[in-house]
This record gives structure tokens, C-alpha cells and sequence, in this order.
């Protein structure tokens, strides 16, 4: 009998260009903010990573595993990333929460500039 995997050629071509895409406007995004390019790659720590990019204590790491938790978490990572490249909050829910696919790759080859987590309180600085 024929087994079918469920997946076609087309889907996984998809698959392999949309992770390729997010892998790489990761890397960029990270370089930009001086942190090392290859984290985009690593599994956890490339959360880790984008945590510090946020100006977010590391510790929030464990905040991401919390069911529920981490869709709060996740949302105010991307809104403090946006606004440590001088995007508005608003890139950051739509542009790196919801479409990161393709808000990375705006912030890694585009050009906006890394400015360093946003201040007033905001974002951690310790």
C-alpha cells in the first residue's frame, strides 16, 4: 500500500523558505544590536538573546515556558525590541509578534538602527 507523509514537495519548499527567511532577519536583527548573529539558530538561547535585545533580565526566560504567561511575555519582548530599533509599539504587536516573518527581516536589513532598550522605566537596565 501507498503511504502518504501529508506532506507535498510544495509545502515543504514553503516551510524551508519561511524558516530560512526568519532565520536570517533574526541574525541580522541580532548583529544589529551587537549580539552574536548565530544565536538565531539556538534553540532558547536565541530567546535569551532577544530577551537582552529588550533590555529584559534573563530570568524571563522562565516566564516564556508559562503557559498563557508567555503570550503576555512575548508581546511586550517584541513592543520593547521595536522601540530599542526606534520602532513604535505598534511594529512591535504586528510587525515582530504577529508577522515576524516578516518584521525581522525589516528591522535586520532595513534601515533602522539599534538604539539600546527604550528608558523611563520601561525596560530592565540591571
Amino acid at each position: 500500500m501507498y503511504e502518504d507523509s501529508g506532506a507535498s514537495p510544495g509545502s515543504l519548499i514553503f516551510g524551508l523558505v519561511f524558516a530560512v527567511l526568519v532565520i536570517a532577519g533574526m541574525w541580522a536583527t541580532f548583529s544589529k544590536a551587537g549580539k552574536p548573529g548565530w544565536a538565531a539558530i539556538i534553540p532558547i538561547y536565541n530567546i535569551y538573546v532577544l530577551l537582552k535585545v529588550a533590555g529584559r533580565p534573563g530570568w524571563w526566560l522562565i516566564l516564556w515556558i508559562i503557559p498563557i504567561v508567555n503570550f503576555v511575555i512575548s508581546i511586550i519582548v517584541a513592543i520593547d525590541v521595536a522601540k530599542a530599533f526606534g520602532k513604535s509599539g505598534a511594529f512591535g504587536f504586528f510587525m515582530l509578534w504577529l508577522l515576524g516573518f516578516i518584521g525581522y527581516p525589516i528591522l535586520g536589513f532595513g534601515s533602522a538602527q539599534y538604539r539600546g532598550p527604550a528608558t523611563g522605566g520601561q525596560a530592565y537596565h540591571g
